[in-house]
């Protein structure tokens, strides 16, 4: 029989709403300016770069609220890393998705209102979140104000190695994006962890 925790207040889940919606319209948005024509059916190039830029600003204003409410509320504990023993406690994580799951395995670490996370979604949320998005916003917001970006870096364009990085740790989000839903089905149904981020209750 399983149990509910009330994990996610309703602050979280909007924020949780917000961020996703933004990263696909990124996402979206983002392909098109690397791959569609100026003359494009689906999405023009300039209809594009204003979705992006609105997706970008929307972004890093809800970034912000999550890091403020974060402190002030005491959520970012969840993402605090307990360095002791917590690369032995990784295996053991990725050990049990790798094969655990597929043998009904207990999972090593469940989830309780102490811990929302286990070791390895702490180790990706903290790269993802605290690393990988505050680079993509600052690069992003470098688009809108080129003048800012230092003109040369070991000899190359700043602005085309700000592209580089923009593109990649944007490409490394969509990856992680992507094993993230995949890990969301992975419950005690399908829909039991997208259904939580609704009601807020986790099963």
């Amino acid at each position: 029989m399983s149990t509910k925790m009330y994990l996610y207040p309703v602050v979280i889940r909007v924020w949780h709403m917000i961020n996703a919606l933004m990263f696909l319209l990124l996402i979206v948005t983002g392909l098109s300016l690397q791959y569609a024509s100026m003359e494009s059916e689906y999405i023009g190039f300039n209809l594009a770069i204003t979705l992006h830029n609105i997706g970008g600003i929307a972004l890093s204003i809800n970034y912000l609220i999550f890091i403020i409410g974060g402190l002030v509320s005491g959520n970012l504990k969840h993402y605090k890393i307990q360095m002791k023993g917590f690369w032995k406690r990784l295996a053991a994580q990725s050990r049990f998705y790798v094969f655990g799951i597929f043998k009904k395995e207990d999972a090593p670490f469940p989830i309780t209102e102490e811990m929302k996370f286990n070791p390895l979604q702490q180790f990706t949320y903290v790269l993802a979140l605290f690393v990988g998005v505050p680079i993509l916003i600052f690069s992003g917001w470098a688009y809108l104000f080129p003048e800012v970006v230092i003109s040369k870096i070991f000899n190359l364009s700043g602005l085309l190695v700000n592209d580089l990085v923009h593109i990649t740790i944007g490409f490394i989000l969509s990856i992680f994006m992507i094993i993230h839903i995949y890990l969301c089905t992975i419950g005690v149904s399908i829909k039991s962890n997208f259904k939580s981020m609704i009601t807020g209750w986790h099963e």
